[in-house]
């Protein structure tokens, strides 16, 4: 199958000098003309200072990752010429102001060049703030890039129309300046693209994604205390909440949000709360409060790199034994693992649908490359025709003077009731308890009806888990039927990996991939069964330890037999995939 092409575009700078902004016009700029996108940010932790870059892709076909080299870079500083101009394609060119920096024609690679464009001196005329030339190269790449200077028009009165006019009218008048002064001088580049390839699709970032799939699954309360890159959630959620009628909490700490979205589930609405790493460490203790009382619970934890503060704006997927013995003691629980926008939004609906009917917390493992990195969809992705169901219609009434609210049942689900309902009270307490909640540490304590009751409650709760196993998604291989290896990955390393598929067979390379969007409870019958005829595997992995190979084989006994690990903050690039995969079948690897 031939691969489409792509065209990446990239821009780099200092904190502070508008550089997302500029990403992520760029990135529209391909969504607008109808083709797919994905923007890869890359940003230090200081506010200003520190380099910080944005790389923008696409093409006519779902791009996955940030994919590799760059066709078009706009280089704001002299640091961003020297990192970036080496991974420059050939035909690709380098946009810069000369009177910025000079950037020697021999440190480019071989069928590169340089374009200098002024930009300083054209936005002079409207300002002498530096950040305006920016829209000055904006333009220059907008028609680099083979795209109409209407549609980057569009954008900036997107980015700047709600500011004073003058704002608006400066940025369109300087864009317009780079687009002009190259049109004069230049020819789009060879991998250009053509306008208007079909109708313009959305591009959201995962934590948007989240949030929409929140408020689709009948989410009403978020309690959140903010920590990246998980904060944009609360943002998207905080901006919305008075048209959706969610009430949106910033908490105190993590502590006090996990608390606050026990209370409202428990009060009878669906909840959420979100954090990173760090944050749910804090949460772990509550977590198993929700886990005992079994309150349907939402827990949101985009990874980063650790441990302690670690790298705290770059990407890991470090936390899977934390997620997997959070709490203490046992009780069920899932952990979802969505890999792209569109399973982001459907995976969080599914996690309000599963805690809610297992009545038990429910986890969704992002991480930073998939909850600030952008990544476009078709409007068909994100349905919101999505009633969630009446919980409570069907309870019991008291019988013999007490409801059961934890009465023993084949799946391990008890009837359940809102706090105040006649006739519907209960004890929720932290403590072991009985049906009807009554702690046994208070009234059956040293006795065997105590160590019975114990047993038969732990093992009602547990029982949960198989539910729950054979719920959740199941495993699916990807690609054909007959390979030479296997992938196996989970969260966002998907993308990266998606794209290397595609490059490998189209080379000839047969390779399929199993992605797991669920990494607990494992379905260990499909999953056995899809890797025991696997001629070779090999694990993708953003962690130093092969946490998710590990899981793999306690759970089924398989040894996955190849690893590529990476766990430097950076992503993973389809080409690191591609060559690690060449090597074990070439037999230079063990």
């Amino acid at each position: 199958m031939e691969r489409s092409p792509d065209l990446s575009i990239r821009v780099g700078g200092a904190a502070g000098d508008g550089i997302a902004t500029l990403g992520e016009s760029f990135a529209r700029l391909f969504t607008r003309n109808g083709y797919h996108a994905y923007g890869h940010t890359a940003y230090q932790s200081v506010i200003r200072g520190g380099h910080v870059w944005f790389h923008a892709r696409g093409s006519p076909d779902r791009v996955w990752s940030q994919g590799d080299g760059i066709d078009i870079l706009y280089a704001y500083n002299e640091q961003t010429a020297e990192i970036h101009a080496p991974y420059l394609r050939k035909g690709g060119v380098m946009v810069h102001d000369p009177e910025k920096f000079q950037f020697p024609a021999d440190r480019l690679p071989a069928g590169t060049r340089a374009i200098a464009v002024p930009t300083l001196q054209m936005s002079r005329k409207y300002t002498s703030d530096p950040i305006l030339s920016g829209s000055a190269a904006m333009g220059a790449c907008t028609f680099l890039a083979g795209f109409p200077f209407d549609t980057l028009a569009a954008i900036l009165q997107d980015n700047f129309g709600s500011k004073k006019k003058d704002v608006l009218e400066q940025n369109l008048g300087t864009a317009e300046a780079g687009y002009r002064f190259v049109q004069e001088r230049e020819r789009p580049i060879e991998r250009a693209f053509a306008p208007n390839h079909g109708a313009a699709k959305l591009l959201i970032t995962g934590n948007q994604a989240i949030a929409m799939g929140a408020v689709a699954g009948g989410c009403k309360f978020l309690a959140q205390y903010p920590m990246t890159p998980a904060s944009t959630i609360m943002h998207w959620m905080a901006a919305h909440a008075a048209d959706l009628g969610i009430v949106v909490k910033q908490a105190e700490d993590e502590l006090a949000a996990i608390n606050m979205a026990i209370g409202a589930s428990h009060a009878g609405v669906r909840a959420m709360t979100a954090t990173s790493g760090g944050g749910f460490s804090l949460m772990v203790e509550a977590l198993g409060m929700a886990g005992m009382t079994e309150t349907p619970l939402v827990v949101v934890n985009s990874q980063r790199s650790g441990p302690s503060t670690g790298l705290p704006t770059k990407t890991e997927q470090g936390d899977l034994d934390l997620m997997l013995g959070a709490g203490q003691g046992d009780f069920p629980r899932a952990i979802l693992a969505p890999g792209n926008v569109v399973e982001a939004y459907r995976q969080t609906i599914e996690a309000f649908r599963l805690a809610e009917d297992w009545q038990t917390p429910i986890l969704l493992a992002s991480d930073f490359g998939l909850s600030e990195n952008l990544q476009s969809a078709d409007r068909e992705d994100f349905p919101m025709d999505l009633t969630p169901s009446n919980l409570f219609s069907s309870l019991p009434r008291s019988e013999n003077g007490g409801f059961r609210r934890y009465a023993y049942t084949p799946s391990g689900v008890s009837p359940r009731s809102i706090p105040g309902q006649k006739g519907l009270n209960f004890v929720a307490g932290s403590d072991e308890h009985d049906e009807r909640g009554h702690l046994i540490s208070d009234v059956l304590v040293g006795t065997p009806a105590a160590v019975v009751e114990r047993r038969h409650m732990m093992e009602k709760r547990m029982r949960k888990l198989e539910g729950l196993r054979s719920e959740v998604p199941m495993p699916v291989i990807e690609g054909p039927e007959s390979a030479q290896l296997t992938i196996v990955a989970w969260g966002s390393v998907a993308g990266p990996v998606r794209d290397a598929l595609a490059e490998l067979n189209s080379d000839g390379i047969r390779v399929n991939f199993l992605p797991l969007n669920c990494v607990f409870p494992l379905r260990v019958a499909e999953l056995g069964k899809a890797l025991v005829h696997a001629q070779k595997t090999l694990l993708v992995e953003a962690n130093y330890t092969a946490k998710l190979g590990g899981l793999i084989r306690k759970e089924t006994g398989i040894e996955l037999s190849h690893r590529l690990l990476k766990y430097d903050g950076e992503p993973f690039y389809p080409a690191e995939i591609v060559a690690k995969v060449q090597r074990i079948l070439k037999g230079e690897v063990n």
